[in-house]
């Protein structure tokens, strides 16, 4: 039988994955995260959020790669303070979608500059939301006079309503998420996803596609966990997700990432030590 290889780089997501329901990280997962850093392996967060999240675990977990942000249009190196890869929503095409949000009142974020603006009044759906990335503005078109990193059209209402409004534009990637009963589109250009920002943080450190090990949960997820050479979703995915990726570890609450860095990285290395 064939040796699988060595994973010599481990990219996780965020919410439901990295993250539990407190937005934590575990300790079992801080555990396995360090024990694979001094390995030698390198750990990337790869995530729809903007930068304030990444950034903080980045630091908190001594973290070695720059991070993939706002669902691949954003890759930032932190620590060194240099963005690395943004490609943003053309302001021509961004400034119709703001327009029909203010014009109808929907919740929408707009993140440029590593910060979300929102209308006043807008519904607080996530406690973070209440963070000083997020800021309220009486008019977003007024606001907005360069191009976005990306939109959020947040709960039912907002996603099918821009769904209805702007049923087909080639260049820009709607991604829906829906966690529970809240719903969610964020809106990109079509060239920013998290499997080419990975797939371009790869080739810039020389680690092939087999050598990967990557963690999700969420639909925009999947192509991303498809590419890795190992990719699994978590047991709390949706079962699309679970699905379309075929191999799957423990929950965001019971240490799923832990699990798998011990099963494909940490355990490995040792029988190889000691064979």
């Amino acid at each position: 039988m064939r040796k699988p290889p060595r994973i010599d780089l481990i990219a996780l997501d965020l919410d439901g994955t990295l993250l539990d329901a407190r937005d934590d990280v575990s300790p079992a997962n801080r555990r396995a995260i360090r024990a694979a850093l001094d390995l030698g392996v390198r750990v990337v967060l790869v995530t729809g959020r903007g930068a304030d999240a990444p950034a903080r675990l980045v630091r908190e977990l001594k973290l070695n790669l720059p991070a993939i942000c706002a669902h691949g249009a954003l890759t930032r190196d932190f620590l060194a303070g240099r963005t690395l890869g943004h490609i943003p929503v053309p302001l021509a095409l961004a400034r119709p979608l703001i327009a029909h949000a203010e014009r109808h009142r929907l919740n929408v974020a707009v993140y440029f500059d590593e910060r979300f603006l929102c209308l006043s009044g807008t519904t607080v759906f996530m406690e973070d939301q209440r963070g000083a990335h997020w800021a309220e503005v009486p008019s977003l078109i007024e606001a907005v006079h360069e191009a976005p990193t990306f939109l959020r059209f947040l709960g039912r209402e907002a996603v099918a309503s821009v769904h209805a409004a702007f049923p087909d534009v080639p260049q820009l990637h709607f991604k829906n998420e829906t966690w529970g009963e809240f719903e969610e589109c964020a809106i990109t250009s079509r060239d920013a996803t998290k499997e080419r920002a990975l797939q371009q943080l790869c080739a810039d450190f020389q680690v092939p596609a087999e050598r990967v090990l990557a963690l999700g949960d969420s639909r925009n997820d999947v192509p991303m966990l498809q590419w890795a050479g190992i990719g699994l979703a978590m047991a709390n995915a949706l079962p699309e997700v679970r699905q379309a990726v075929g191999r799957t570890t423990a929950s965001c609450e019971h240490d799923g990432v832990a699990r798998a860095i011990e099963t494909y990285v940490l355990e490995p290395q040792k029988k190889e030590k000691s064979a």
